[in-house]
């Protein structure tokens, strides 16, 4: 009798997969959903064939491991919520309050970066070594790309790191805490939180502007 692994091997090399149907995109879905919602120890490989109404042969036409797709739902993590907040920070602007709306883009834009998602990636690193040093990489990313920020408005290299730090810092500690409020509390209070993270007052124009754009993006 084959093991478990050796069967594995075969369908992967015969192409007989369980569901044709189901793409490895669904696999993905069904896997980040559930990471969100029920955390990494429910993103089993039975558990979401079950699902997904297919054999583990489907997964294994896509994925050479439950770990190989643990490692992808990293990097989509990785290449979605810090490669946008890194896209946003480097984006050019004629102010520091605009270089610092753009970064605010992500926290009210779930297409630029999921708090949700972010927050079952830190669950999963409290009992992962491996998850724990690469949120840590990711967190430094995050802090040094909006330390840049600052840095090119003409910020001294302690007070940019320092700025980037609270500034970053503040909106994770703002998820972990699970306040909710309407989009419309957050864009009045964007000139305070503009002045507190940047000691400048906002340009004539930027806030309207910015508000426009998120109104735009969330259809609020």
């Amino acid at each position: 009798m084959l093991s478990d692994s050796s069967a594995e091997a075969v369908v992967r090399r015969s192409g007989l997969i369980g569901n044709t149907k189901v793409t490895r995109e669904d696999w993905m879905k069904l896997a980040l959903e559930t990471l969100i919602s029920e955390g990494v120890e429910a993103v089993r490989v039975l558990a979401l064939g079950q699902k997904l109404n297919v054999s583990r042969s489907s997964f294994y036409w896509y994925f050479k491991s439950r770990q190989d797709l643990l490692d992808q739902l990293l990097d989509y993590w990785r290449n979605n919520n810090t490669r946008f907040i890194l896209e946003q920070a480097g984006r050019p602007a004629a102010s520091i309050t605009e270089a610092v709306l753009n970064v605010f883009e992500c926290w009210l834009d779930e297409r630029l970066f999921n708090p949700r998602l972010d927050f079952a990636v830190r669950a999963w690193s409290r009992h992962s070594a491996k998850v724990h040093r690469i949120v840590n990489e990711e967190d430094d990313a995050r802090v040094d790309a909006i330390r840049a920020m600052f840095l090119r408005h003409s910020y001294a290299d302690t007070e940019a790191f320092v700025r980037a730090r609270v500034l970053y810092f503040t909106q994770i500690g703002y998820y972990s805490l699970e306040i909710v409020e309407p989009v419309s509390n957050r864009l009045s209070l964007t000139p305070a939180y503009l002045l507190t993270h940047t000691g400048k007052q906002p340009r004539q124009g930027e806030v309207e502007a910015f508000a426009e754009k998120v109104r735009v993006r969330t259809g609020s």
